[in-house]
């Protein structure tokens, strides 16, 4: 059994890869949440190296406040970008700040009162349907974006996006070197494309090798302080059905290998109150440095699930590699030399699978989809997130305000299966009553 054990490549939360494996592993994580992570700093005009550093500093703290249980990254997240541009336009950074400390209070309040309450009735508001189609949005809702990246040289970033592939099937099983196919897709990418001259050294030659990054308080009693938490923390209502997406598709990957191994499944989907307010956490080491809200990464999810490696002592030392890089100026600069078309060819698998993973989670837990209620909550999740993502700026603009589509999708779907929950209440209130009442049709995989 030991031997057979010992066949089975991959690495379980509580397991430590060697020291060359830790930093290579790490620094693939890294490679994968940092255009998303830069590319947030960039479009809401936080500093770089601070947005850097605190996503490393939050994922470091997570990981230790779950014990080392949850395998998640934290990184910026794009679903607050629209309010804290607002925000930070109209007052300032600093009072954006405010409202994304607001955003991590609130996360956390979230995660205590579904920690008294317990999983089974978080599971009526935010069943597998809900959760599964939400993941499924995250996931497609993003591909638009990998096709704009990718564009820019579309050869190239074919030949990442198939090379990646063939690493991750093909090296499979075959030591470290089949856990970093996300890092020799993009090293053979990147180096195609420094050949044919698509790889401007000149940012690498002009930073200096260290930097302070530009850390700074929020301004908590500023004019505008109220006004930046009513503006940011209600985009949680996204946030936190994303994250419990996210957890619960790690759990059901990590389960799968711990069963290989011949181990008792983990089970940390029922963390789910200590995950939001490890998230509650991370957002206010985010807001107190000078960094725009973030959320546990579907990138870094899907790596995980291609490299079967949920090592959590691997993020920790990707959080460590990129508070490192907050001050290494060269080395951010190297890999910010990344071409977007490279990253691009790396998105469309990345973000393809947290879709693909949306889709494994309702399938494990046999959401019943020949129920129209299941059905009906899918549905409209979908449609609303995916047809909602379509108007500029993924913003559905409805009655004069302009509705994030994926946190208004999420909410939609919470609210019909509430309906649903209600009903089916109510129907089973007048059977106990003697009250004739046709029968309900088959439960989903949650009811």
């Amino acid at each position: 059994m030991a031997a057979e054990r010992e066949r089975v490549v991959g690495y379980l939360p509580q397991d430590r890869p060697p020291f060359g494996a830790l930093v290579s592993l790490g620094f693939q994580h890294v490679l994968t949440m940092f255009p998303a992570t830069v590319l947030v700093a960039i479009l809401t005009g936080f500093d770089v190296g601070v947005t850097l550093f605190a996503s490393g500093l939050a994922t470091i703290v997570a990981v230790v406040g779950s014990r080392g249980r949850i395998p998640l990254y934290y990184g910026g997240s794009f679903a607050y970008i629209a309010p804290v541009q607002s925000v930070a336009q109209t007052w300032g950074l600093a009072v954006a700040q405010v409202g994304v400390v607001a955003t991590g209070v609130l996360n956390a309040i979230c995660g205590w009162l579904i920690q008294r309450a317990g999983k089974a009735r978080l599971d009526r508001v935010l069943p597998p349907a809900v959760t599964g189609a939400v993941a499924i949005v995250i996931g497609i809702a993003l591909a638009k974006t990998a096709m704009d990246m990718a564009s820019k040289n579309w050869g190239i970033a074919l030949l990442t996006l198939v090379l990646t592939i063939l690493f991750s099937v093909y090296l499979q099983g075959r030591g470290l070197l089949g856990m970093l196919p996300v890092l020799l897709g993009a090293a053979c990418g990147y180096v195609v494309a420094a050949a044919t001259g698509h790889v401007d050294f000149t940012p690498v030659l002009e930073a200096p090798w260290f930097a302070l990054p530009r850390f700074q308080l929020p301004a908590f009693t500023a004019p505008g302080a109220w006004q930046a938490i009513l503006a940011i923390a209600p985009i949680a209502i996204a946030t936190i059905p994303e994250s419990t997406a996210h957890l619960y598709q790690i759990s059901l990957y990590i389960d799968r290998l711990a069963e290989e191994k011949r181990q008792r499944p983990l089970r940390i989907k029922n963390l789910i109150g200590l995950n939001l307010i490890l998230d509650g956490l991370a957002d206010i080491v985010h807001g107190m440095l000078g960094a725009s809200s973030g959320t546990n990464y579907g990138e870094n999810n899907s790596l995980m699930a291609i490299t079967r490696n949920y090592s959590t002592a691997v993020l920790i030392a990707a959080g460590a590699i990129a508070m490192i890089l907050g001050f290494f100026s060269k080395l951010s600069a190297l890999v910010g030399t990344l071409p977007e078309f490279v990253t691009g060819g790396l998105a469309i698998y990345l973000f393809g699978v947290i879709g693909m993973q949306g889709i494994a989670l309702m399938m494990s837990e046999r959401v019943n989809l020949f129920d129209p209620r299941q059905l009906a909550i899918g549905a409209v999740i979908l449609v609303v997130g995916l047809g909602g993502n379509a108007f500029e700026g993924g913003n559905i603009p409805i009655w004069g305000m302009k509705l994030p589509a994926i946190a208004t999708a999420a909410v939609a779907g919470i609210l019909l299966n509430l309906i649903f929950v209600a009903f089916d209440r109510n129907r089973a209130a007048g059977q106990d009553a003697g009250v004739a009442e046709p029968a309900p049709s088959p439960a989903g995989g949650d009811d």
